[in-house]
C-alpha cells in the first residue's frame, strides 16, 4: 500500500487500516524505508504512534520524520515476522536493529543417528544427519516450540553425553518433561513412537494426533473428568501455536504474483515479490484507465508494459495473476526475453494459490485506502459541488439503506462521510420497530425521523447532504420527514439503481426538485455517492445479520451458511472453544472434518464481522 504522491494524511490513512496481521515499512521524504515492524493488528499497532502517547526520544525521532507509510497483510503474525525479518535484511532501515546472528533462522533438530534421539535447537548450516523443522520465527518460537514438545510428548533434551551417564531419571522424568530412556523407563520402540508422533506434528501432518486428542476431551468430559478434560483442551490449543502454517516461507518459489482490485472510483495492480521461496517484497500501482474493462483487460495491459516496455526487468521463472483470460501471447512474449523457462499462470493450487489470495487482500486493502486519502477525498467534494450546484463545499454526507430477510430483524443502516472519508464512529444501526414486515418505505420514514428528531438539538452534526439508497418512494418518506423537521435546508438526494444494476448506471435525483441530475461515468463525483451508497448497504447488511442472529439466539456461527450442528460440534471439540475457533486462521479452519476452503473463509469472515455486501 503506497501512499500517493499528495501529502501524507495520517487520520485518513488509519481509518482505513485492517485489523489483520502484517508489515509495516515508515518511510521518509525522501521515500527511503527507516523502520519495519509486524504487527498482529495493522490498526491497532500502527495508530499506537500517532495517539499522542509518550514514546521514548528514539521513537518520537522516527515519528518525525515520518512521510507515508506502507503495508503488506500476511494470514498471520508468524508470517509478519518472517517477512519483517526478510525486508529489515534487504533494506537496512536506520531506526531498526540488526542481530549479529540475522543471516540464518533457527531449526527444530532430531538426529537419526541415536536409539533415543534428542529434540534440539539449532542455527545455521544443516551440517548433521538427521530431521530439520523449521524455519521458525525467532529463537524464542523454537524454545517455546521444544518446551511445549516436552510437556506433550516427552521427548529428552539433553546432549548425547549427559544422556549415556545417567544412572537414575534426572529432575526432567520427575516433573513429567520426559520419560526416562536414559535409564530404561520407556521402551525403544514406544520412545520411537512418540519421536514419529513429533515429526509428523512438526511437519503439518497432525490431524489425525489432533482429532484422537480431541475425542480425548470428549471421552474426558462425559466422563466429568473435567480436570483432564481441560488439560487436553490446553493441549490441542498448544499444538495449534506450534504448528503455526508459514505461508511467507516456502520450500521454493521464484515468481511474481499480481492482482488486481477495481471499483467504480479506481482500480489497483498489486505485485507480490517472491525471491527463494520467500516474500521480499510488495508494491502498488495505480493504472489510469478511463473506459470500463474487466480485471482481466487491466491486468494483460499492465502486465504487457510492466514486462515488454520500459527498462530490463528482472524477469523470474513464472508469474502468477488473478483474473488472466487469453494470455498465452503475452506469456511467449514475455518468455521470449529470457532464456530460461517461463510460465505466466492464473490457475494454481496449494502454497501458489495462498500466495494469489494474499496479493488480491492487498490490492483490495490497498485500493480502500487510495480512494481514502484526504486529497482524493477533497476532490471528489468539489466537484460535488459542481455537479449538484451548490453555493458552499459540503463537509458531511450522511446515507440510509435498509436491509431485512423477508421481513425479519428489519435494520436501517447511517453512514457518514466527511472530507477525510468514510466517520465510522458516526455509524448508526438503527432496529426498527412496529412496522409492517417488508414495509421499506416505513422503515425509512422511521430511521430518518429518529435520526433528525435527535440530530435538530445538534445543528453543527447535520449533514449538508443526505444520500437515500432507493427510488422516488423511498425519496417522498425523506421529504417529507425533511420537511416536518423544517431542515429542507439539507440536499436530498436519491440513488435509484440502473436497469443492470451496474456502478456508473445509476439514476440520480433531486430529492426536492424531483428531477434527474446527469454525472458522468468518469465523475469522481459520482463515485463518491457510489462509495457511500456501497458503503451504507454493506453496514445495512452487516447490522442486519448481528440483529436476525441476537433474535434467533443464534451465534456468529450459525448464521453461517453451510454451518449446520455437526458442522459446528466439530469445530467447537477441534478448538475447545468459541473463543479459540475465533482466533483461528482459514487454514486451520479448513483441516476441521467437513470444512472446505471455501467455508472455512466464510466462517473466518463471518466472525471478525468482513460480511460483504
Amino acid at each position: 500500500m503506497t501512499a500517493s504522491e499528495s501529502p501524507f494524511d495520517i487520520d485518513a490513512f488509519l481509518q482505513q487500516l485492517p485489523v489483520r496481521p502484517g508489515v509495516y515499512r515508515m518511510l521518509d521524504e525522501q521515500s527511503e524505508v527507516i523502520y519495519v515492524g509486524k504487527a498482529v493488528s495493522l490498526k491497532n499497532r500502527v495508530s499506537s504512534y500517532f495517539r499522542g502517547r509518550s514514546h521514548n526520544n528514539k521513537t518520537q525521532a522516527m515519528v518525525s520524520k515520518v512521510a507515508s507509510i506502507e503495508v503488506t497483510i500476511t494470514h498471520s503474525e508468524a508470517e509478519a515476522l518472517l517477512l519483517e525479518n526478510t525486508l529489515i535484511k534487504q533494506l537496512k532501515p536506520a531506526y531498526n536493529i540488526l542481530m549479529r546472528d540475522d543471516k540464518s533462522y533457527p531449526y527444530v533438530y532430531i538426529s537419526d543417528q541415536h536409539d533415543y534421539p534428542a529434540m534440539q535447537y539449532v542455527r545455521g548450516r544443516k551440517q548433521r544427519e538427521g530431521s530439520y523443522f523449521g524455519p521458525y520465527t525467532s529463537a524464542a518460537a523454537v524454545r517455546e516450540s521444544l518446551n511445549l514438545m516436552q510437556k506433550i510428548f516427552r521427548i529428552r533434551q539433553c546432549e548425547d553425553a549427559f544422556f549415556s551417564n545417567r544412572q537414575r531419571p534426572c529432575l526432567q522424568f520427575q516433573i513429567q518433561r520426559c520419560s526416562g530412556p536414559c535409564t530404561g523407563e520407556i521402551s525403544q520402540q514406544a520412545y520411537r513412537q512418540d519421536v514419529l508422533s513429533a515429526s509428523l506434528y512438526l511437519q503439518g501432518k497432525s490431524q489425525t494426533l489432533l482429532t484422537n486428542l480431541a475425542q480425548q476431551m470428549t471421552d474426558a468430559a462425559e466422563q466429568l473428568e473435567f480436570e483432564r478434560a481441560a488439560n487436553l483442551r490446553d493441549q490441542l490449543s498448544d499444538l495449534r501455536v506450534l504448528q503455526e502454517q508459514q505461508h511467507v516461507v516456502s520450500e521454493r518459489g521464484n515468481l511474481d504474483v499480481f492482482a488486481v482490485a477495481l471499483s467504480s472510483a479506481g482500480q489497483c495492480v498489486h505485485h507480490l515479490m517472491i525471491r527463494n521461496g520467500q516474500v521480499i517484497g510488495s508494491r502498488n500501482y495505480y493504472p489510469k484507465w478511463r473506459f470500463e474493462a474487466s480485471k482481466a483487460d487491466l491486468l494483460e495491459a499492465f502486465l504487457g508494459q510492466f514486462y515488454l516496455t520500459g527498462r530490463r526487468r528482472d524477469i523470474p521463472d513464472e508469474t502468477l495473476a488473478s483474473d488472466l483470460q487469453q494470455h498465452s501471447a503475452l506469456g511467449e512474449a514475455i518468455s521470449s526475453l529470457t532464456d530460461r523457462s517461463y510460465r505466466l499462470t492464473d490457475r494454481v493450487r496449494g502454497q501458489r494459490a495462498k500466495w494469489l489470495k494474499l496479493a488480491q487482500t492487498n490490492a483490495d486493502q490497498a485500493l480502500l485506502s487510495y480512494v481514502a486519502n484526504k486529497q482524493t477525498q477533497l476532490a471528489r467534494f468539489q466537484e460535488l459541488q459542481l455537479g449538484l450546484q451548490l453555493d458552499e463545499l459540503p463537509e458531511r454526507l450522511e446515507c440510509f439503506d435498509i436491509s431485512h430477510s423477508s421481513g425479519e430483524a428489519t435494520v436501517a443502516s447511517c453512514v457518514v462521510f466527511d472530507q477525510s472519508g468514510p466517520k465510522k464512529s458516526d455509524y448508526r444501526i438503527f432496529n426498527i420497530k412496529d412496522v409492517t414486515a417488508g414495509d421499506d418505505y416505513a422503515a425509512m420514514r422511521q430511521a430518518l425521523t429518529r435520526r433528525y428528531t435527535r440530530l435538530k438539538e445538534s445543528p453543527s452534526q447535520l449533514p449538508d447532504i443526505l444520500v437515500i439508497d432507493g427510488g422516488k418512494g423511498q425519496l417522498t418518506q425523506a421529504r417529507e420527514v425533511l420537511t416536518e423537521l423544517q431542515l429542507s435546508h439539507i440536499f436530498l438526494l436519491g440513488v435509484a439503481k440502473g436497469e443492470t444494476r451496474k456502478a456508473g448506471l445509476e439514476t440520480l435525483i433531486d430529492g426536492w426538485s424531483a428531477t434527474e441530475i446527469a454525472l458522468s461515468s468518469e465523475s469522481s463525483a459520482l463515485h463518491l455517492i457510489q462509495h457511500i451508497r456501497d458503503e451504507s448497504h454493506r453496514f445495512a447488511i452487516s447490522g442486519h445479520r448481528a440483529q436476525r442472529g441476537k433474535k434467533r439466539g443464534k451465534s456468529a456461527l450459525q448464521e453461517v451458511e453451510g454451518v449446520g450442528p455437526k458442522r459446528r460440534q466439530a469445530l467447537l471439540r477441534q478448538f475447545g472453544s468459541m473463543q479459540a475457533v475465533a482466533k483461528a486462521s482459514m487454514d486451520e479452519l479448513s483441516k476441521v472434518k467437513g470444512i472446505n476452503e471455501s467455508l472455512a473463509e466464510s466462517i473466518y469472515r463471518a466472525l471478525r464481522g468482513e460480511d460483504g455486501a
